[in-house]
């Protein structure tokens, strides 16, 4: 017997719809160059009907990828939703890529065309003769003083939408398994992957945007996503605003914290997201600004460690609402909320638990395996494992078969990458990438637990940890530290803050100051980078012990 309902598309041209009708009347700040711009949700959804006939103008075939070069901006929304509701594909790219890295995805997915803001043309521009699939450059004017070229391949992108007639009726994608957008992973091993998301995992990943253990967007709320467009769908908060219909803030290029912070305040934002590194950049400045508004800040990317989401929590009275995923998890696949059985923790009990990923969301399926014997492990938050996901927006290839499936299992669940231990209830408690486990004496030491631990100490602004050889124990920890402004801190001062903290033979042995912790595109640590620069680094003992 089969069920009677209507067999409707879950299709991103619902949530455009849905925004233009319910809608309308709903703001879109934007954050530029030479000031701030407002428009209509209704006045919007005109110029992305106007870009949907640009695109056939343009010529970009059926399923063609129309590139993104942009900030986090209403133009770019309006590519958000032109693009994957007149069947082609959305290629979001990622504005801190090496240049190689840039000219091979493009290259890679085909891109017909690129949409670019004024302001990163000096970026893109001595790389335009090596992608020779792109035809057309369309520059968006943001108020940046730079010379657009005198080329019969750059157009005006104001231009091309006052030429073009809008787009009539409804959009209509019947299938919903058809390609939507598509993101490349940050290509921190090897060239990067490209992740093709469907229109239906688009808008299943958007409606739990909309749930209590997510953000919890509603109509009421002003939200800002800080977290870049061009990563991983800005973690589905551009297409989770406008089905719940929220005022929507973007803060374009300018991303210090006092230009974040600003925002947040005067546009009296609710809900806003960013990964660690923003939010640590801005905790000195929270005094500064009134930030009584806001109810939630939404962070991931890379896991938060205690002490930020306890600050946060001390100055402004908001602890950091924790996400787990990656770019092929669409990226939200845990989210670390407190349950009823945590009710009873005290303070410091609570903030242990937010420090943790959290539960899988629903529709997202997680295990842990041993990843040489491919054994599941038990969810006693003792063992530990390889995270491993499956559901109904978590990729199940990379384009055209990179990697050879490598990343995934014969039983088509995606391997992570990441090492966890899973409590009783399913609460993931991140240990580590297994690329980055250290292994002393055949014990394994965490290095993301370790740098939380280490950012708990008062002076120290960022931590990173990595591998060392050693004669004895093969693999050493050493601590990687940012001092904040003003403060010193010496090894033997490091070591001894930790002794109560961490086992005795996760103490590093080597501590180097460094003036900034190096960031990868999508702004992770990123400990290749440390590993490079510490290459020849080796800490022996001649008598054998520690």
């Amino acid at each position: 017997m089969r069920g009677l309902m209507q067999d409707r598309p879950l299709s991103l041209p619902h949530v455009f719809h849905r925004a233009e009708q319910l809608f309308g009347h709903k703001t879109i700040v934007t954050a530029t160059v030479t000031g701030r711009t407002r428009t209509t949700v209704a006045d919007w959804a005109v110029r992305v009907r106007r870009l949907a006939t640009a695109l056939d103008t343009l010529g970009v075939s059926a399923d063609g990828r129309v590139g993104t070069f942009c900030w986090n901006t209403d133009r770019h929304l309006e590519l958000y939703m032109a693009a994957p509701c007149t069947g082609r594909v959305l290629h979001t790219l990622n504005i801190r890529l090496f240049p190689e890295q840039l000219v091979y995805i493009v290259e890679h997915a085909e891109d017909e065309v690129v949409f670019v803001d004024r302001s990163l043309l000096p970026q893109l521009l001595p790389l335009i003769d090596k992608m020779p699939t792109v035809r057309r450059y369309i520059v968006i004017d943001d108020g940046a003083d730079h010379a657009v070229p005198d080329d019969e391949r750059f157009l005006d992108y104001e231009e091309l939408l006052a030429a073009s007639a809008p787009f009539e009726g409804r959009f209509r994608v019947d299938d919903e398994n058809t390609a939507a957008a598509m993101c490349y992973t940050s290509g921190t091993t090897g060239n990067p992957k490209g992740v093709v998301y469907s229109h239906r995992s688009s808008v299943l990943h958007s409606f739990f945007t909309l749930t209590t253990d997510g953000p919890a967007l509603s109509e009421r709320d002003v939200v800002m996503p800080v977290v870049p467009m061009f990563h991983a769908n800005a973690w589905g908060l551009p297409y989770g605003i406008l089905l719940a219909g929220a005022d929507t803030v973007f803060p374009g290029p300018n991303m210090t914290p006092d230009a974040i912070l600003e925002l947040l305040a005067s546009e009296k934002v609710t809900v806003t997201g960013g990964v660690p590194t923003i939010w640590m950049g801005a905790l000195p400045k929270l005094g500064e600004y009134d930030l009584s508004a806001l109810r939630t800040i939404l962070c991931g990317g890379s896991a938060v460690p205690k002490s930020l989401s306890e600050a946060y929590r001390e100055a402004i009275g908001i602890p950091m609402l924790q996400a787990w995923g990656m770019t092929e998890t669409s990226p939200i696949a845990t989210t670390g909320v407190l349950r009823t059985h945590h009710d009873a923790l005290d303070e410091d009990g609570r903030a242990d638990i937010r420090a943790r990923q959290g539960q899988p969301v629903p529709l997202v399926e997680l295990r842990i395996v041993d990843p040489e014997t491919g054994e599941e492990q038990p969810w006693d938050d003792t063992a530990t494992g390889e995270v491993q996901a499956a559901g109904p927006w978590i990729a199940s290839e990379y384009y055209r078969g990179e990697g050879g499936g490598a990343q995934f299992t014969e039983d088509g669940w995606l391997r992570t990458g990441d090492v966890a231990s899973v409590d009783r209830y399913g609460n993931f408690r991140l240990v580590d990438r297994t690329k980055d486990l250290i292994k002393s004496g055949g014990e394994w030491i965490s290095s993301v637990e370790l740098e939380n631990e280490i950012m708990a100490h008062p002076a120290i602004a960022e931590a990173a940890v990595i591998a060392i050889p050693h004669e004895k124990w093969v693999e050493r920890p050493m601590a990687c530290i940012v001092v904040k402004p003003g403060q010193s801190v010496t090894k033997d001062e490091l070591v001894a803050f930790l002794e109560p903290r961490v086992a005795k033979w996760w103490l590093p042995d080597a501590v180097e100051v460094i003036d900034e912790v190096p960031k990868t595109s999508v702004g992770k640590f990123s400990k290749k980078t440390l590993r490079d620069k510490f290459s020849g680094y080796r800490v022996d003992a001649p008598d054998g012990t520690r």
